[in-house]
């Protein structure tokens, strides 16, 4: 049966491509990734139908398809912290995009290695249950005998795009906001004196934004919810508070405090003070997520040293579906990604020994969370995979030593991102990579065409992710520039806050450069630590939100409400197992298009930005009440298409619990 052909291996470094691209958009913007498994495996089926492909080319398309999304989530999370951080005055270079390019493939180069060594007996494993692979191969055998569901991916992408071009044409306003008064007042401390105070709330709409409303739809009611919490703690309780008592101080006795100079005071309030507090509480969160995980971290590590130990003694294989790179060249890929990782490092640092020593912890680190990435993915998924968290270790890790080694100011900083960028790529393909062997574990896929693809796909991945970054980046800029009024637009703006990346870049600096506002940050791991006793399910979710702008959380929560209400109406109609599923597998095929149109559009405009192209305006004061109607249209493909495709109660049931 043909597998590893010239057309599934272009339509999978395409859908690479693509996929990373539109991951790498809502990464930066939403501060979250979505599972590119299911789309590539959903396109790959429906193309290669056409083409009268095989099962194991679906496999195989599907395979290379996915790559480029974990390596477009090790990107997004660390290399805009290296113009963050200060160490790239400017990011669109091409000393940098070098640079990236090496970080990348190094990175990707060494995932795939560690998992060559680790296939056999992780794929193997009963314990096991791999929850996402098992799925995404349920989807390629019934995609043989039925229909791909591609209809309802294709379509919500045309619907998202429409929905973000009339948007950038302001035919409708993608956001509407208030700025809301208190009264002057003083109030009398006592003994201590009194305090003169004023200040108001901003209120906001969710902004039109179909991506993080099916970004929404897919994480659910309660998650989705819970990030708005930091929406509404961020802009309900510390920008009013802050400002209440600040604000008379920042504005000159007499002068006249008009709604325009609340609104920028209120909008630096938050960037400056509340996300700090926030960043603190990411990292309590991420040390958190980490110590639940802890039994299944410790047993992911004391199996990789037997595994490799196993893998190495495993002698000749001649089964087809048993055949791996061979071990010879696996050594040869990791000794050559390890001799490129020290250079860049030498390279950062400037010091050979602070290089060696980077280089044998970005080694060692890579190893074992590669192995820890893949343990967590046969458990929980690719979706759930906390790779932020274990980059976050890899960081500390890295930046005391660095510390230790007499590494101080941006040469130190930059070694310190160097491993933690190379150490997070790995873990994202390591983790992405063993759940498409399992899958073709499953189907009776060939594991070193499967890697030797992937080894493609991340070539041709390392060499182009860079360019959506400087489209957005430079893109965002140009914008703000643009804008009435102006704002500073690039990475950590409003409107591409990228959330991990900052918390890299102010570790990395407060650690080794000094430079950490270290009282905010406190009180943010304080916060850290009372949702942490409030048994709050997910405090990252919440402190992601309080860094996000209040648009996007509350969009988010809007894609929840969607799907809560599918859920519930599903539950009046009585829907049985196999109904639920399709109604949930059409839902999140749905939202998953709705992310990719809006992505792939959003960086064509964002690519008009960046050349400075000014855009026609269809009205030049959009009304919100257009806005309200593209609510309703968005509600309607997400509720009203799932429930009225649930089919009837007696139809085979869908892959289980797909997605």
């Amino acid at each position: 049966m043909k597998e590893f052909t010239l057309r599934a291996l272009v339509i999978g470094l395409i859908m690479c491509v693509v996929l990373g691209a539109a991951n790498a958009y809502l990464g930066l913007k939403a501060g979250m990734t979505i599972a590119a498994t299911y789309p590539a495996a959903v396109i790959g089926m429906a193309l290669l139908r056409i083409l009268k492909g095989s099962i194991l080319e679906e496999n195989f398309s599907r395979t290379v398809g996915s790559i480029g999304e974990s390596v477009a989530a090790g990107a997004i999370f660390t290399l805009p912290a290296f113009f963050i951080a200060g160490i790239w005055p400017e990011f669109a270079t091409t000393q940098h995009y070098l640079e990236s390019a090496a970080i990348m493939t190094a990175g990707g180069v060494l995932g795939i290695m560690f998992v060559v060594l680790l296939r056999r007996v992780m794929v193997e494993d009963v314990e096991l249950p791999f929850p996402e692979s098992v799925a995404a191969s349920e989807i390629h055998k019934a995609g043989r005998s039925g229909g791909t569901g591609a209809k309802f991916l294709f379509g919500a992408m045309g619907a998202g795009a429409l929905i973000q071009a009339l948007g950038q044409f302001k035919f409708f306003a993608t956001a509407w906001e208030k700025w809301v008064g208190f009264s002057k007042s003083v109030i009398g401390l006592r003994a201590t004196g009194e305090v003169g105070a004023q200040s108001g709330i901003l209120l906001s709409s969710p902004g039109v934004s179909p991506a993080y409303i099916g970004v929404g739809y897919i994480i659910g009611p309660k998650l989705a919810s819970l990030n708005f919490s930091g929406g509404l703690i961020a802009w309900g309780l510390f920008v009013p508070i802050l400002t209440y008592f600040i604000g008379p101080t920042l504005i000159p006795e007499g002068a006249p405090a008009e709604e325009g100079t609340w609104v920028a005071m209120a909008a630096n309030v938050w960037r400056y003070i509340v996300r700090p507090i926030a960043i603190g509480g990411m990292l309590v969160s991420a040390g958190f997520t980490l110590f639940r995980m802890r039994n299944s971290l410790l047993t992911g590590i004391k199996r990789s040293i037997g595994d490799v130990k196993k893998a190495a003694t495993g002698g000749h294989v001649t089964v087809r579906t048993e055949n791996d790179l061979s071990f010879k060249w696996v050594m040869v890929g990791i000794g050559a990604a390890a001799l490129a990782t020290f250079f860049i490092y030498n390279y950062f640092a400037g010091d050979v020994a602070a290089a060696l020593v980077a280089t044998v912890v970005m080694i060692i680190a890579g190893f074992f969370f590669a192995a820890v990435s893949g343990y967590l993915v046969g458990i929980i998924g690719s979706s759930n995979n906390p790779i932020s968290g274990l980059t976050l270790s890899t960081l500390l890790v890295a930046a005391l030593l660095m510390v230790a080694l007499g590494m101080k100011g941006q040469a130190g900083v930059a070694a310190v991102l160097g491993v933690a960028a190379v150490v997070c790529v790995a873990a994202a393909v390591a983790g992405e990579m063993l759940q498409d062997l399992k899958v073709g574990h499953i189907l009776g896929g060939t594991p070193w065409k499967m890697q030797v693809g992937n080894l493609v796909g991340i070539a041709l991945a390392a060499a182009v992710m860079f360019l959506p970054l400087i489209v957005l980046h430079e893109g965002d800029v140009a914008a703000g520039k643009m804008a009435t009024p102006q704002y500073e637009g690039g990475f950590g703006s409003r409107a591409l806050p990228a959330p991990q990346a900052s918390l890299m870049a102010l570790l990395s600096q407060g650690i080794v450069g000094g430079q950490m506002a270290w009282p905010l940050i406190i009180v943010g791991m304080l916060m850290g630590f009372g949702f942490i006793l409030m048994q709050v399910k997910s405090p990252m979710l919440v402190c992601v939100g309080m860094y996000l702008p209040l648009e996007t959380t509350f969009a988010i929560f809007l894609g929840g409400l969607f799907k809560g209400m599918v859920e519930k109406i599903s539950a009046q109609r009585e829907h049985n197992a196999a109904q639920k599923a399709r109604v949930e597998n059409n839902g999140v095929l749905l939202a998953a298009g709705l992310i990719a149109g809006e992505a792939l559009i959003g960086l064509l405009f964002a690519a008009f930005a960046f050349w400075e192209v000014k855009l026609f305006a269809i009205f030049e004061e959009p009304s919100f009440i257009t806005s309200l109607v593209i609510f309703g249209i968005i509600a309607w493909i997400l509720i009203q298409i799932p429930v009225k495709n649930a089919g009837r109660p007696d139809e085979p049931a869908p892959p289980s619990a797909v997605f």
